[in-house]
């Protein structure tokens, strides 16, 4: 079984605080995110954008796999994700993803495309992952 690693570490409130976060291997390396750029505009990153492009990187390569799979050339595939982070009663909540896929597949027409994308969205490990259980540890120090 595989285990990824992310980490992140907060300081000071919401308001006036600032983080940075990590992977494991390097690619993110203290990159800073604060409560400007997640709730209004700014210039780091947060957690939505981080959330969508792990879903998109994950989408595109299970759609070229599922396509692969059908017999198809893929030649690309390219995918955002609109991540909708709203105000509601209970507090901020991710209310929807849309996925935005667009692809340059030889062979296949737009509604049998269309159809193995549905198809991906749930079988996309991320996709998953979003409904599964989750559990916390805790440590004071």
């Amino acid at each position: 079984m595989a285990v990824r690693k992310g980490s992140a570490e907060w300081k000071g409130d919401l308001k006036s605080g600032k983080g940075k976060l990590s992977s494991e291997t390097g690619a993110l390396s203290n990159i800073a995110y604060d409560a400007a750029s997640r709730f209004e505009t700014g210039n780091t990153t947060n957690p939505e954008e981080l959330l969508g492009a792990a879903h998109a990187a994950c989408f595109s390569m299970a759609l070229a796999n599922n396509l692969s799979k059908g017999g198809f050339k893929v030649n690309s595939i390219k995918t955002v994700d609109d991540v909708h982070l709203e105000k509601q009663e209970i507090g901020f909540t991710i209310t929807k993803i849309v996925i935005n896929t667009e692809g340059d597949i030889e062979g296949i027409d737009e509604a049998k495309f269309k159809k193995y994308a549905e198809d991906t969205k749930s079988s996309c490990p991320v996709s998953r992952a979003l409904k599964v259980e989750m559990s916390v540890n805790v440590k004071l120090v």
